[in-house]
């Protein structure tokens, strides 16, 4: 019989994700370097890989949202808190993601980091508002958290309602600080619209940026799309999905992130791909009416082959970042001109997101994007 291995965790909720959150020092020592024994020690708590798809023997959920790990240490770093990797598992694969960032499950990095006494006590207050300095190893950039306390502790009950989630909770803002590469454009071809063709698919009309995760947008009509689409339809498209995935590898090559096609089948979590049309009515997933007066423009985003049942964190900076350039693909879908924030609908409802735009010798850039976000503990295992 073999030896149960326990490690301690928190499963957590951040936004509108899921996922199981460990300290770096708890992990097996041979699990806190990266390699085989790591991934196959947290594939194995997530459940996968899984052939039916449910992770009934692990701790995820089934879906690209609810499939996360993020393993969190104290920083070294000047002005930082701590650090975390975030990892994209797989549900049917034997393999985890560690090339992006998930924008949602950051939200929990603050309140697990001062649960664990990651954050020194020296930033703490009884009563107030302190902002956790994160750095996210996976893209290397910095994000701020603001975290509620009350008496001393982390507040756990709060009356902010996030549109895709069942229950209030406290606000989190989080900032997204310097969201595309220092040095670069935020536009990896130089060009705020390209032209990309896809054999056996067609040539569209994208806006491909690299600002919180690598993101290509498409034109809803252009594919034959209202942009009110929702999970329960769309999902259950195979010849649908597979053309997106063809969509998005081909544009993943475009952006540099690939050598060639074949390599994008092991690199699912990015870039993500998402199509946008104009602001108008529809229902929700929870039966909630939004109105063409509620939002900017429509967003469906796919992540890890499955459209999304709200929006990744990190695609919605991506959304703010395109939506601040004039002329991008998301930014006519809202109207066009110049912005600093913008409501965009999305599966589950509608979320304000802000980022200011710039020009400078690289190309567009931004400094910062925010965002509301809620998070909470579910359990914890010791």
């Amino acid at each position: 019989m073999t030896r149960q291995i326990r490690v301690p965790a928190t499963y957590m909720r951040g936004g509108t994700s899921k996922g199981t959150l460990f300290c770096l020092n708890e992990l097996p020592l041979e699990a806190q370097q990266p390699g085989e024994f790591r991934d196959v020690l947290l594939m194995r708590i997530v459940g996968s890989p899984d052939p039916y798809g449910k992770h009934i023997d692990g701790m995820g959920g089934g879906t690209s949202s609810t499939s996360k790990v993020a393993i969190v240490s104290e920083s070294h770093r000047a002005d930082h808190d701590v650090e975390y990797l975030f990892g994209q598992v797989a549900i049917g694969k034997q393999a985890i993601d560690w090339s992006g960032n998930c924008g949602n499950l950051s939200a929990a990095i603050g309140p697990f980091a001062i649960e664990k006494g990651l954050v020194p006590d020296s930033r703490l207050v009884d009563n107030g508002t302190v902002t956790v300095r994160v750095w996210q190893a996976n893209i290397g950039k910095t994000i701020n958290i603001q975290v509620p306390m009350t008496n001393g502790e982390v507040e756990e009950s709060g009356d902010f309602y996030l549109d895709g989630v069942a229950f209030p909770a406290p606000e989190l803002n989080v900032e997204f600080m310097s969201p595309a590469d220092e040095g670069e454009s935020m536009f990896p071809t130089g060009n705020t619209v390209d032209s990309l063709e896809v054999p056996n698919v067609g040539t569209f009309n994208v806006t491909m940026i690299s600002a919180g995760i690598p993101t290509v947008f498409l034109d809803a009509e252009a594919l034959g799309y209202k942009g009110t689409e929702l999970q329960e339809d769309f999902n259950q498209d195979e010849e649908a999905l597979t053309r997106f995935e063809t969509i998005r590898a081909h544009a993943a090559l475009c952006m540099g992130l690939i050598d060639n096609i074949e390599q994008a089948k092991v690199r699912q979590h990015t870039p993500k791909i998402a199509f946008v049309a104009p602001s108008q009515s529809y229902q929700t997933s929870s039966g909630k009416a939004v109105s063409p007066q509620d939002c900017d423009l429509l967003v469906r985003a796919l992540s890890m082959g499955q459209l999304h049942h709200a929006m990744m964190g990190t695609a919605a900076v991506a959304i703010a970042c395109s939506v601040a350039v004039p002329g991008t693909v998301p930014n006519m879908a809202a109207g066009g001109g110049e912005r600093d924030s913008v409501t965009f609908g999305h599966p589950s409802g509608t979320l304000k997101v802000g980022a200011v735009a710039k020009k400078n010798d690289y190309g567009w850039v931004v400094d910062k994007a925010v965002m509301s976000r809620s998070a909470e503990s579910l359990w914890k295992a010791l």
